[in-house]
């Protein structure tokens, strides 16, 4: 993780608007947009992965957003914003397009795709889990298929 203002700045928000949020296994929900943080290499990419999930589970805007920080990161969470209505396929073939928001997403699909993370947890029935192992194995042949030809997610 890259440590400037910017970035700290992301990580306060992340924080205070996931204050009570807890995931699937009870665990404080801060520490997923965290995780994918510590995995990025620059400051737009952890500002993203920070606030990956706002705009869907909080009450912060994409407009509260566009006020603090600059465009390459919203744009991404724009992006990684699943919008009601959009067929998934669409939403993840948007997000290939954008090196930010495809390199988070890879990160996300990772972690969410982690079972040991429900240990001690709650339970996922082996439907679900098959339906989201289904949902992120088509995901990811989309994101890789983006990033052909490319080097470091960034187009030639």
């Amino acid at each position: 993780m890259v440590y400037t203002e910017l970035m700290n700045r992301a990580l306060r928000l992340a924080y205070q608007a996931h204050q009570g949020q807890v995931d699937k296994s009870g665990v404080p929900y801060i520490f997923h947009p965290a995780h994918l943080a510590e995995q990025m290499e620059d400051e737009i990419s952890c500002c993203a992965a920070l606030l990956h999930d706002m705009v869907e589970d909080t009450s912060v805007t994409l407009a509260d957003l566009e006020a603090a920080f600059p465009p390459e990161v919203t744009e991404a969470v724009r992006l990684l914003t699943h919008r009601e209505g959009t067929p998934y396929e669409d939403y993840v073939r948007a997000i290939a397009q954008n090196p930010v928001a495809r390199r988070v997403k890879l990160a996300d699909i990772a972690h969410n795709s982690d079972q040991s993370r429900m240990a001690g947890g709650g339970h996922i029935s082996s439907e679900q889990r098959q339906r989201l192992k289904t949902k992120y194995e088509r995901a990811l042949r989309i994101l890789l298929e983006g990033s052909e030809g490319r080097e470091d997610g960034q187009a030639h």
